[in-house]
């Protein structure tokens, strides 16, 4: 029941200079991830500001999503929260818009207990027939999902089907890996990881690099695949450098910045969030010139 394989793009939302959503841009992108050979895309996620996003923009975008992708690749919509209630509102909704799989982020502020968040993501799962894969990010919502939790829920909740594991940490994601024999698809969060989570049995990555390299993101999943464990090192160790520049202000700044550099009109950002600062620019348009896409 995995939702996709490969490379899906944690796609960001363009905004007009007015802090409007720029649907006409959000097309373009949506075209330009499909001819890139993206796998799947995320729509509404930590890249795509959702936590800006009210309500019905948020369910605009998701929409809007699945009409202009058009079934041709899966669309996974995040509709996660801190409040349960408001995740299932936002997943059922999504759902009635023909979307493929859903990403629900663990609770933030709220720091919910073990049992807490296997009662909050059943809960939500359980409100939808579509799959669920869970987003485990400590470093932005100081909640940390133990892959017993993981396990727990792939096991017990029939369309609860794998993971965003974006702790970073390689070891807790081995153990998950070596507990779950299986049972638990597991995608990278981190795009500097991929090649290793791969090779822990992992089955793809959700990327904010995607936005901008979409074919070599692709690449680095489809060599893996293939059996050329060489290649898919060698294009994950030539995108290093483009990564850390990808992150060194706070996601998703530096990808904006990035897709404006490029042309793509990803536009501004929504405060709390600002534009990037001069240095860190700086050493991301030089990232993307030795890369090759700039």
């Amino acid at each position: 029941m995995s939702v996709f394989k490969g490379a899906g793009v944690a796609i960001v939302t363009p905004m007009k200079e007015n802090g409007e959503v720029n649907y006409e841009s959000f097309e373009k992108m949506i075209e330009f991830q499909i001819a890139g050979g993206t796998d799947a895309i995320i729509v509404c996620g930590t890249t795509g500001e959702s936590s800006t996003l009210s309500h019905e923009e948020h369910l605009d975008v998701i929409r809007f999503c699945a009409e202009k992708v058009n079934h041709r690749i899966p669309v996974i919509a995040g509709t996660g929260s801190n409040s349960t209630e408001t995740a299932v509102y936002l997943s059922t909704e999504a759902e009635k818009y023909g979307v493929d799989g859903l990403l629900l982020v663990s609770p933030y502020y709220n720091k919910a207990t073990q049992n807490g968040l296997y009662t909050h993501f059943k809960t939500i799962a359980e409100s939808v027939k579509i799959p669920v894969i869970l987003y485990n990010v400590p470093s932005r919502t100081g909640c940390n999902i133990l892959p017993e939790t993981v396990i727990r829920l792939c096991r017990d909740v029939e369309n609860i089907v794998g993971v965003k594991e974006a702790s970073g940490n390689i070891s807790q994601i081995a153990r998950l890996a070596a507990k779950a024999k299986g049972s638990v698809d597991i995608y990278s969060g981190n795009d500097d990881q991929i090649v290793p989570i791969l090779s822990l049995g992992g089955i793809g990555v959700i990327s904010v690099l995607s936005n901008v390299a979409p074919k070599e993101t692709h690449e680095i999943c489809a060599k893996y695949f293939a059996g050329d464990v060489k290649g898919s090192m060698e294009l994950q160790l030539k995108a290093m450098d483009l990564c850390d520049a990808l992150f060194c202000e706070v996601n998703p700044i530096p990808v904006k910045k990035a897709l404006n550099l490029m042309g793509k009109e990803a536009g501004t950002l929504r405060l709390p969030l600002t534009e990037m600062e001069e240095g860190s620019a700086a050493k991301l348009e030089k990232a993307m010139k030795d890369f090759g896409i700039l």
